[in-house]
């Protein structure tokens, strides 16, 4: 199927081939009959796809500032090349789709195959959606009328929380396709409406609508026209939908209202507040979000929970609902609100005709009728055929996320190793990263890469809870596994891996199993360990992890899905120490910082102590209570009168020894364990990293995170 995509680097709009999306539980796949572009929202995007870095980076200061303490830390090759990847991902554009339903996964209720339906799904010939991001078309309704759903519904929101009351004097600021939609809703709630921008056209529009304007193009005054419309006492309230770097739309929200107003925020524009506007007059200032309560909340749109109606009256999905029967009844209407439309494979120039014309509205893509291809899961990617032997490894990549795509097929292109058929849920970061490392196909359906029996060696790079189930599927196919860490979330699913690897392996010889514990494989590090090598005497390790914070509402942190960030992360560096020590495990222990009552503890603030059977020990504090500027990973040895410091993988240096060493950049040892994985499969050696290790590593990982969350 077809799919637009945004490239962030250079700017361009591409009309990609990728497989049909797989539906997942509690989604609906939808096949698209026509789709809105946002004239806001897509062309900033463009814009500022096609702006340079310089200019980009003055658009975004915060990110310069992070971007300045990476360089700091990890070095500037590491931190030009994370910049460069992360713009050169693709953005699936569009979020105002509409289209009939195909199928749907396991709870979902409400909905039939057949039924046509609005959702934020993206400029994509099939798209899968969460059932809470979709609503029925009414059949009074076009396809054209109710592609105007989800932009109507944020007008809708912004003017909800202005708490409009009928007779009340309220103007909307920016009259683009959100701003229209604004001042009809405004209108239909009984409100007077003034609407002010620099387009005659606009205006023009509006007047049509019913709404007194003021044309600031042609030096009109908005602060008069506001004291003249309020009938000199002020307006009610301002929706602000204008899309300017310029803080004076907030002043002049401010001038115009009277004591008390509200102030809400719909559109984008600079935010340099003066006090003394909002002081004097106690007004209130707020900042919309999107289509309603439920956005951006996974508990919402992720996990399929409704807000009881008795408490949250207006959801995304209801202000959908609310939107259509409007358009309905004709109290929005968007006959004069549609600018053209582009057949999907032009998507270009529709893009080219949204920044080459500032007056256009509504821009529908529409989509073919090629059900053949819309329906397949796996595409060709147009790459040249390759010929393989029998001992070739011959990879399939189950996961295409941030990490695969930017570390581990990066590494991985250097082996000797040949890519064949690489997938992913959705199939757009498959596609991007297909082509850039020359797989052959590129696919929505994982068993075609355990079911193909030229595929001999697997990549596992998906969500945690889903490595076990991948892991033991291969290993049961025969094939070599490559597992991103962790290797599995609990003990049982431990068991049944290494149940399969010993059947796998009765006859003395097998397929291969690693997890991804790079740090073991990098240059400081091998030079660490031939170190401390030549001494007998045990060791004190202390492990520091400047892990950082991020959100309890992460799937990295959900313990069903990303199993917390001990197991997630922390297991790395539990290998560490088993590698540095060179001892099994005797024991382990960890406790976690105690957080306030009534806040949720995700137990990322932890020390883990590790006993080993040749008597050294290692303590792991993995803490995501610290700064950005400071090293993430730090190593220190003691040893037998000597100490060994290693810091983020950049600077190794010897107190009682005489070692120094640096690099350049930073570096984890990711294109040597890749490297020392394929190289086991060609000379039969196996995997680098003995299997036993593997399992002491990763039963000690969930061991800890057993007693951190233990009640």
């Amino acid at each position: 199927m077809k799919q637009i995509l945004q490239n962030l680097s250079t700017g361009s709009s591409d009309t990609a081939e990728v497989p049909r999306p797989r539906c997942k539980a509690g989604h609906l796949l939808v096949q698209s009959t026509n789709s809105l572009i946002s004239a806001g929202t897509e062309r900033m995007l463009v814009d500022f796809g096609r702006s340079s870095y310089l200019e980009k980076a003055r658009q975004q200061p915060e990110k310069v500032n992070m971007v300045l303490n990476k360089i700091k830390t990890d070095g500037l090759l590491t931190t030009v090349d994370a910049v460069k990847s992360k713009l050169d991902q693709p953005m699936p554009m569009g979020y105002s789709n509409v289209g009939v339903v195909l199928e749907f996964g396991t709870g979902v209720n409400g909905f039939v195959v057949g039924d046509r339906v609005v959702s934020n799904g993206p400029h994509a010939e099939v798209v899968c959606v969460p059932k809470h991001m979709c609503a029925k078309v009414p059949d009074s309704v076009s396809d054209e009328d109710a592609a105007f759903t989800v932009v109507g519904a944020i007008a809708l929101q912004g003017v909800r929380l202005a708490q409009p009351t009928i007779g009340e004097c309220f103007v909307v600021i920016g009259l683009g396709l959100i701003g229209l939609m604004a001042a009809q809703i405004l209108k239909a709630n009984g409100c007077c409406v003034l609407g002010l921008d620099f387009d005659a056209n606009k205006l023009e529009l509006a007047n049509s609508f019913g709404v007194e304007t003021v044309n600031l193009g042609a030096g009109e005054d908005p602060i008069a026209a506001g004291e003249y419309f309020s009938k000199g006492r002020g307006v009610d309230g301002v929706v602000i939908t204008a899309s300017t770097k310029s803080s004076e739309p907030v002043h002049q929200a401010a001038t115009m209202c009277r004591k008390r107003g509200r102030i809400v925020m719909v559109g984008v524009t600079g935010l340099e507040l003066r006090r003394a506007d909002f002081y004097e007059k106690e007004l209130t200032f707020q900042v919309s979000s999107a289509y309603g309560p439920g956005r951006y909340d996974s508990f919402y749109e992720d996990q399929g929970n409704d807000y009881p109606i008795g408490f949250v009256r207006w959801t995304s999905q209801r202000n959908f609902e609310a939107v259509l029967d409007m358009l309905s009844q004709r109290q929005i209407i968007a006959d004069n609100l549609k600018s053209g439309s582009f057949n999907i494979d032009e998507a270009s120039k529709a893009y080219d005709l949204l920044l080459e014309d500032k007056n256009v509205l509504g821009v529908f893509i529409q989509y073919n009728e090629n059900k053949e291809k819309i329906h397949s899961q796996t595409v060709g990617l147009n790459c040249n055929e390759k010929s393989y032997s029998d001992a070739d490894p011959i990879i399939g990549a189950i996961g295409a996320g941030n990490y695969a795509g930017r570390t581990l097929l990066p590494a991985f292109s250097k082996t000797a190793a040949y890519f064949k058929t690489i997938a992913s849920s959705q199939g757009v970061s498959g596609a991007h990263y297909g082509k850039k490392f020359g797989f052959e196909l590129n696919t929505t359906d994982s068993d075609i890469i355990i079911k193909d029996d030229q595929i001999n060696t697997v990549l596992v790079t998906t969500q945690h809870n889903t490595h076990a189930r991948f892991v033991i599927q291969a290993l049961e196919a025969g094939k070599n596994v490559f597992v991103e860490k962790p290797l599995a979330l609990t003990d049982g699913d431990l068991d049944d891996i290494e149940e399969a690897y010993n059947k796998a392996h009765e006859n003395g010889s097998g397929p291969s199993l690693m997890v991804g514990f790079n740090r073991r494989f990098a240059p400081l590090m091998k030079t660490l360990k031939q170190q401390i090598s030549i001494s007998d005497e045990p060791l004190s390790i202390v492990y520091t992890c400047n892990a950082g914070y991020i959100p309890a509402d992460l799937w990295y942190q959900d313990p069903d899905i990303g199993g917390g960030r001990i197991i997630g992360e922390a297991c790395h560096f539990i290998d560490i120490a088993l590698n540095l020590a060179g001892s099994s495990i005797a024991d382990v222990m960890a406790t976690s910082m105690k957080k306030p009552d009534g806040v949720q503890n995700c137990n990322d603030t932890a020390t883990i102590t590790v006993n080993f059977e040749n008597g050294s020990i290692a303590t792991i504090h993995y803490f995501a209570n610290g700064h950005q500027s400071f090293p993430k990973e730090r190593i220190d040895v003691f040893q037998g009168g000597k100490i060994f410091v290693l810091n983020n993988f950049r600077k190794l240096k010897g107190y009682g020894a005489s070692v120094r060493r640096s690099t350049f950049s930073q570096d984890k040892g990711q294109e040597n364990c890749s490297k020392a994985f394929v190289d086991g499969i060609v000379t039969g050696i196996g995997a680098p990293i003995p299997f036993k290790e593997i399992m002491e590593v990763s039963r000690a990982s969930v061991k800890a995170w057993a007693q951190l969350t233990k009640k």
